[in-house]
């Protein structure tokens, strides 16, 4: 992976910029900001992905492939740390001088002038920007944004807005996080993750009291989490509002009804009550949504306001996304790819399934977090009647003898729900031959495995 080097400084002007791996989502949304601001955009991905046809069409540039001749003649290069150091393009601009900025030095470059609301956490950050950002825009405020993810009222993952907030989900994995001038945190939980990156659980949990210590306004932060409590102990002279089922809550989580398709609650705040109901499924979207609401009355918007504004939150993309349906069988397509966001997706996906099997095809991703997690992957991914595990997305980490995708399936005490699937043509098959009508099929994991999707239809065809 290319590590973030903050010693690069950032143009004051970024004139024509080259994104190295355009099409991933975070990388999308901040080159549409920049072209919106009249910016000459170009770049590359290995695939003609979605997100790369709809930047082609607003007048990019892009090249499929990494190669040294897709590197033009710009004045700034943009990398994700997702990238190898090897990559001809990233490896020639640094050869010849152009500055290299690392994707969240970008996006600083854009929120610079404005009122930050940072999101971070180990999982529930792109549901939980959307649900600020959206909420927002229903209390007559227009703010800028850029999200993780497709926010699916608006069709967009990213956009300029009139008003000074600048809502931005921001990344943890890298410490990339500390690099914006925050005002308002919001801290959805710190589940340990990322330690190939960190080393340690402690390390990862100081650098998350370092990003909230540093939000100039308030933080708002998980009380039921025991990660995220640990983050609070750590903080000194801040405003903080705590959200949760806790009794200790400041947004307090009551009455939760997670039993069908939507997700019902009801919120105690400052000694009133107010109840709801989300178009999503899922308790991990009620307590989304009770952190979103703790953003906005921080902000000073009205109680009822607000969770009325959040209320009408249609999702994201690949958060539980229904793609279609063949010959009775629904196939979704969902991002969780650490377990506790496994488990979190696999519960709201069996509310709604019903009576239906649910047949899960999980893709791990990183070796390391694969090699350190793969029992706890196996405990969460039980929930599920049939697993089709496929082999490792490697993303930026090299091969490590022995772990495989294998490491999960042999973690599954009874064998005969498990199916371990190395070979990528293979899977769709034999996910198709576990389902029958009223089950639900659904592929998981942060890597490519949405690619089989098609594949999986046109299997289920057959």
């Amino acid at each position: 992976m290319i590590k973030p080097d903050y010693s690069q400084p950032v143009p004051s002007d970024l004139g024509v910029i080259h994104f190295v791996g355009i099409g991933g989502s975070g990388m999308s949304g901040i080159a549409r900001m920049l072209m919106g601001m009249g910016h000459k955009v170009t770049g590359s991905d290995l695939r003609d992905t979605d997100n790369v046809k709809e930047l082609r069409r607003l007048g990019a540039e892009i090249h499929i492939g990494h190669d040294a001749a897709n590197l033009g003649n710009p004045d700034t290069v943009v990398v994700t740390s997702a990238l190898w150091p090897t990559n001809p393009e990233y490896l020639l601009a640094k050869e010849r001088g152009i500055p290299v900025i690392h994707r969240s030095q970008a996006l600083e470059y854009l929120t610079r002038h404005h009122r930050v609301v940072a999101v971070a956490g180990a999982h529930g950050k792109t549901t939980s920007t959307g649900m600020i950002v959206t909420a927002l825009q229903k209390l007559g405020v227009d703010p800028n944004f850029v999200n993780g993810g497709v926010i699916a009222s608006l069709g967009v993952s990213s956009a300029a807005g009139k008003d000074d907030l600048f809502i931005i989900e921001a990344d943890e994995s890298d410490g990339s996080f500390l690099h914006y001038n925050t005002a308002v945190a919001l801290i959805t939980n710190v589940d340990a993750d990322h330690l190939d990156h960190y080393g340690t659980e402690a390390a990862f949990e100081a650098e998350f009291a370092r990003f909230a210590q540093q939000a100039t306004e308030f933080v708002v932060i998980s009380s039921d989490d025991p990660g995220a409590m640990r983050v609070h102990r750590l903080l000194h002279e801040k405003r903080v509002i705590c959200f949760g089922k806790s009794v200790d809550a400041d947004v307090q989580l009551v009455e939760v009804d997670a039993s069908g398709a939507t997700v019902s609650f009801t919120i105690e705040y400052r000694a009133q009550r107010y109840s709801s109901e989300l178009l999503i499924a899922g308790e991990h979207n009620a307590i989304n949504a009770a952190g979103a609401f703790a953003v906005l009355v921080g902000l000073g918007h009205d109680p009822e306001q607000s969770l009325r504004a959040i209320s009408g939150f249609e999702g994201t993309g690949r958060r539980f996304e229904l793609h279609g349906a063949v010959r009775g069988v629904s196939v979704y397509d969902d991002f969780a790819h650490h377990p506790t966001e496994v488990a979190a997706a696999l519960k709201a996906a069996r509310a709604v399934v019903g009576a239906g099997k649910l047949i899960t095809v999980f893709q791990p991703h990183l070796y390391s977090r694969t090699r350190m997690m793969h029992r706890e992957f196996a405990e969460a991914l039980n929930l599920s009647d049939q697993v089709v595990v496929l082999d490792i997305y490697a993303a930026r980490e090299d091969p490590e003898p022995g772990v495989t995708g294998e490491l999960v399936s042999n973690s599954f005490a009874d064998k005969q729900r498990v199916h371990y699937v190395p070979n990528w043509d293979d899977a769709p098959a034999v996910a198709a031959g576990l389902a029958n009508a009223g089950d639900f099929i659904v592929t998981m994991g942060c890597g490519d495995v949405y690619r089989m999707v098609p594949q999986l239809l046109e299997a289920l065809g057959k």
